[in-house]
Order: structure tokens, then C-alpha cells, then sequence
């Protein structure tokens, strides 16, 4: 047997076994400001919350097997996040449980990795999520290959609902001198059941801890499929990083038309130090400190800026419209250990039926900042 250290221990024994705790805690303070006059908005000014509280496990079994399982406590409750079982072989590997289903790079990369305090406004927007279901990964040369048949979140299956959904992803890496290339697309098609007879698609405004939605379709009746189709990119050249993502959703109704949402984003990043942001199997992975801090050095600076585009207007449905203008900074003291300071400045049309009170067109401030430990 043999002891490594990964942010917490990890125990190896003989036959492939393994086992490791793991969880993380995020804590978030953010402020709203420059809010229309007019409108009384939940959540204005200071905010916080503990946004991520996870205890878990994982580890490799006898023969290829391994697991993880995963609780989120910051919720006021408990829900589970991850809890599957997986085996791999070779280039393959199959995965039962719950766990994502291959929604795309931004998405797929963890949240103690990302490079702002929340992801893309379309991945919130467009209700993607882990779930209940059965995927296979297939690892070639420079390509991979991932897809899935899901039901619900493991948590909504108490509620009767009886959606399935087929997803597919294609990544393709390469080195083209010294950087580090990403191309990647997925699909998803998902059939609602017969509980579930509308849809709603919203986002805050970058922040979580904010509860108000500038942008909101509000119910969607008679929806009976969805589709959606995404595109992501992405390239790694020493300390300079940038990725771009794009995402389609289509709602099949019925006796009505069919709208198509769309959100994207672009971002980049700089390291003021000499470290880069790291890769691996499709998707970023936390960066190893060169210089941590108590070994001499002052940690891992970054300097990072998106914009970020969400349209929620379509075939009668006016959800509005938000444009995204970001930046952040992070430090990374020592590895597992993170604090985010974010800024944005955004901006939305089409709004005036959405929260009372508000105009049609007006923009935000929103603050953030955030302590993260993981393990």
C-alpha cells in the first residue's frame, strides 16, 4: 500500500485499488449595482452565498472498475451531484450513473477550474446538468469520442418525469508547436415525456447569489423536444490561453412555431507568472503552481476578460437579450487553493416585460469575488 497526496490523501493498494476523498467549498461575496431607478430588484446591492460545499469520494476497483460519488450541501439540503460506477479498458470507457453528458468545454470543466466565477450565461440558460444514464468514452490518437443515453437529473425523477435524451460530443486535440489545440462539437436531442409539458430558459446576471432574472422566457407550453447544438474551441500557447464556445437551442412545439436560442462566448486569458492553464481529454484542468507561495514564490497570477451573448427572442417568444462584457482576476496561492476577483458590465434589450418595473433596454454593474478551497 502507498500514500500520495492530491489536495487530500489518496491510498493505492495492490490490484489497481484506490481510494481518495474529494470536495471542494466555494464561498461568494458579489455586489449589483448602476440598476434602473425604477425597478425594485430582490438581490440589489450586497450578496453571498456559500456557492459549492461537496463531500465526496472516488477511487479504481479490481479489473477496471472505479467510482465516485459526490453531495452538495450549499443548497439548503443536500443534493447529489455525482454517483456512478465506471469501467475502463484500453482506449474505452463506460460510465453508469449520474454524471454529465458531454454539454461541451465549458460545461465539462469543473468548477474549481474555471476561469470566472461562473460559466457561460447559455450553460445555466439552457438547464444543462448531470444525469441519470449510460455513456461510453473512446480515447484515439487525437480524437475522442463520447455519447450517452440519459433520463433526468437523478433529483427530478422524484417528481415523474420520464424524459430521455441522446448526446454525442467529438473532440479533436492537437499540437500545432507549442500550443495546444481544441476543436470540439456536440448534440443533443431529448424527448420530453408526458409530464413535462413546458420549458423555461433564464439566466442571472452573472452571479449566483443574485436571485433575479433580467432575461427570461418565462414558460414555454407545449414543448415536446429539444434540440441543441453546440461548438467549442479552444487554444493553449505558454502563459496565453483563449477558447471560444457556441450554443443553438430548439424547442419543438406543439400547433405553434418552434424557437431557436442562441448563446455564446469568447474569452482569453494571461498568466503574469510562469505557469499556463492546463489540458487534458477535452477539457481545462487546474493549473500546477511553478512558484507557490511559503516555497519562495507569490503563487499563480492570471488576468482574463470574455464577452459573453445570450438571445432569448425567437418566434413570438421574447425572453430578451443580454451582452456580457467580463474580467477577471485570479490567485492562485499554492496548488487546490483559489481566490477570484470578477467584474462585469451588462447589458439588456428586449427586458421591459420581464422583471416589473424595468425598461426595455438598460445595463448592470455586478462585482464578485471568491475563496476556493478543493480537494
Amino acid at each position: 500500500m502507498s500514500i500520495a497526496w492530491k489536495g487530500a490523501p489518496e491510498i493505492k493498494g495492490v490490484a489497481g485499488w484506490s481510494g481518495k476523498v474529494r470536495g471542494r467549498a466555494l464561498y461568494d461575496v458579489a455586489y449589483l449595482c448602476s440598476v434602473p431607478a425604477s425597478v425594485d430588484i430582490p438581490g440589489a446591492g450586497f450578496s453571498n452565498e456559500a456557492r459549492r460545499v461537496r463531500l465526496g469520494a472516488q477511487g479504481s476497483m479490481l479489473g477496471g472498475f472505479g467510482y465516485q460519488f459526490e453531495v452538495d450541501y450549499a443548497v439548503g439540503g443536500s443534493e447529489l451531484i455525482d454517483a456512478y460506477i465506471s469501467y475502463k479498458e484500453g482506449p474505452l470507457k463506460l460510465i453508469v450513473g449520474q454524471h454529465n453528458n458531454f454539454q461541451g468545454l465549458d460545461e465539462l470543466t469543473s468548477s474549481n477550474n474555471t476561469s470566472f466565477m461562473e460559466r457561460s450565461a447559455f450553460t445555466d440558460a439552457f438547464d444543462f446538468e448531470r444525469k441519470l444514464g449510460l455513456s461510453a468514452t473512446y480515447n484515439l490518437d487525437k480524437v475522442m469520442l463520447q455519447a450517452g443515453i440519459f433520463t433526468d437529473n437523478i433529483d427530478d425523477l422524484n417528481d415523474g418525469n420520464n424524459t430521455v435524451s441522446v448526446d454525442g460530443r467529438v473532440a479533436y486535440t492537437s499540437r500545432v508547436g507549442a500550443a495546444q489545440l481544441h476543436l470540439g462539437t456536440s448534440i443533443h436531442l431529448r424527448d420530453l415525456g408526458d409530464e413535462v409539458t413546458s420549458v423555461r430558459y433564464r439566466q442571472r446576471p452573472m452571479v449566483n447569489s443574485v436571485d433575479t432574472r433580467f432575461i427570461n422566457t418565462d414558460r414555454i407550453s407545449g414543448a415536446q423536444k429539444a434540440f441543441n447544438f453546440g461548438l467549442e474551441a479552444a487554444v493553449i500557447n505558454g502563459r496565453f490561453y483563449s477558447s471560444l464556445e457556441t450554443h443553438w437551442m430548439q424547442v419543438d412545439r406543439l400547433e405553434a412555431p418552434d424557437p431557436t436560442f442562441f448563446g455564446g462566448a469568447i474569452e482569453a486569458g494571461y498568466f503574469l507568472t510562469s505557469d499556463k492553464r492546463q489540458y487534458k481529454a477535452g477539457t481545462f484542468k487546474a493549473i500546477k503552481v511553478n512558484h507557490p507561495v511559503g516555497n519562495g514564490g507569490i503563487g499563480a497570477w492570471q488576468l482574463n476578460v470574455r464577452f459573453d451573448h445570450l438571445d432569448l427572442v425567437d418566434a413570438g417568444i421574447v425572453g430578451g437579450q443580454q451582452d456580457a462584457y467580463m474580467a477577471s482576476l485570479i490567485w492562485t496561492p499554492i496548488n487546490f487553493v483559489r481566490l477570484l476577483l470578477n467584474y462585469g458590465h451588462i447589458s439588456y434589450s428586449d427586458t421591459q416585460f420581464i422583471v416589473k418595473g424595468a425598461p426595455d433596454d438598460f445595463s448592470v454593474n455586478v462585482f464578485g469575488l471568491r475563496t476556493q478551497i478543493n480537494f
